[in-house]
């Protein structure tokens, strides 16, 4: 269509609902065309590069319609905290992002040296603005939007994907697949989704010598299970292809990831060897340089880029903990994390908070903030700190780190 068609049809649309054109109208029909000359050049080259879309009807991409969602979930200057709720019940959120599930995870053993580390989930129900128990899942991803997850079933890897929506807690569709998958994620529009497949469970673990070392020693180490990834695209004009990328020897999870532009995408190569930097592949599954921008991210610091793409989530700088008085007992602890050029790496300022999980907006942050003293039961709970201040604003209750082994809770956060 060229922009004179562009035009007429902008005419006759704006006629038929008897309003004028107004200023700017040649800008909005030349974005119109600028949307989708993209699309068009966006569906070439995954053409070109023979990765073939999967039907994905992804109810998030309505455009708003039937949209059950109230406005403490859509509003982004909106803050909601339940500093006295942990694990929340209530709606956890900050500027753009939401507390759109949280997870526990348990050691459950198959048999005398085999355990699984299997996941329990609680997710938002967007309607009530709480979060409900569902067990049926093994692994979720929550696209932006929070109408819609990617679900997978208790036993993995499965051969199946679900798309459930979040207000009716239904799944809307299945997608068969041919190799066993066991992560997702989204990509940041919410448009592309990449399943990781594995030969056997991720979490599987094995028990450490004979028992020597503790009931509840486990490890994963000796397992090597990925296998590669499955790209699905919400066009649906095709079959899958499926592209081999192995773990490391030290095995373990290793999800993939996309980058903030898209184009490539990131994992841990499992175990220890790229715990901190992950390795970048290209949507073919060929390992690629390391995009100019997440070069000094590391793996394990969740929040990476801020939304405009300046500021780099660099991982933890110090802690600080006030001296221990007999009669006062142990004083929370300060933490505090760089913030830095992404292109450079350069550390540009420091931010209070022990691990940086997600932006709110270009200036503030969710952390995990410690609120205990070195010598007592480790703790902390979610706080949202801002750039160029030493306050904390708390959004949950605190969590307690259990030397039992029970794993405490984990946040899964997603864009409004």
């Amino acid at each position: 269509m060229n922009v004179e068609e562009l035009v007429r049809d902008s005419l006759r649309a704006l006629a038929d609902e008897d309003v004028s054109a107004g200023p700017g109208l040649a800008d909005r029909v030349l974005a119109v065309r600028r949307r989708r000359r993209n699309r068009r050049l966006v569906s070439v080259a995954v053409s070109t590069a023979a990765v073939v879309a999967v039907g994905v009807a992804v109810p998030m991409l309505n455009q708003g319609r039937d949209d059950v969602r109230p406005a403490r979930v859509t509003q982004q200057d909106r803050i909601s905290a339940h500093p006295d709720q942990s694990p929340p019940s209530g709606l956890i959120a900050a500027g753009r992002s939401v507390l759109a599930a949280y997870y526990t995870t348990a050691t459950v053993a198959k048999n005398e040296k085999e355990a699984t580390f299997e996941r329990t989930y609680w997710l938002l129900d967007p309607g009530t603005g709480k979060y409900r128990k569902d067990t049926r899942w093994s692994f979720v991803a929550v696209a932006p939007g929070l109408k819609t997850a990617a679900v997978l079933e208790r036993t993995l890897p499965a051969d199946r994907i679900g798309l459930l929506d979040l207000a009716t807690g239904e799944v809307e569709r299945w997608i068969p697949v041919g190799k066993g998958v066991a992560g997702l994620a989204f990509s940041d529009d919410g448009t592309e989704l990449v399943a990781t497949t594995y030969s056997e469970h991720p979490d599987a673990l094995d028990r450490l010598g004979n028992g020597e070392a503790g009931e509840d020693a486990w490890t994963s180490m000796n397992r090597v299970g990925r296998t590669g990834f499955l790209l699905l695209d919400p066009a649906g004009k095709g079959g899958d292809v499926w592209h081999p990328v192995t773990g490391s020897s030290t095995g373990g999870r290793a999800d993939f990831a996309f980058t903030r532009d898209g184009e490539h995408l990131s994992a841990a190569g499992g175990g220890l060897d790229s715990l901190v930097r992950p390795k970048f592949y290209d949507l073919s599954g060929k390992e690629s340089a390391v995009p100019a921008n997440e070069k000094h991210l590391r793996w394990d610091v969740p929040a990476r880029l801020s939304p405009n793409g300046k500021l780099a989530a660099l991982g933890l700088a110090e802690e600080v903990v006030a001296p221990v008085a007999p009669e006062a007992g142990s004083l929370p602890a300060k933490s505090y994390s760089f913030i830095g050029d992404p292109l450079s790496g350069k550390e540009i300022t420091k931010v209070r908070g022990a691990e940086l999980l997600t932006w709110v907006d270009d200036q503030r942050l969710i952390a995990w903030e410690r609120t205990t003293g070195k010598d007592e039961t480790y703790k902390d709970r979610l706080v949202l700190v801002t750039i160029g201040s030493d306050k904390v604003v708390p959004l949950s209750g605190e969590r307690e780190h259990s030397e039992t082994g029970q794993e405490p809770w984990e946040p899964v956060f997603a864009d409004r």
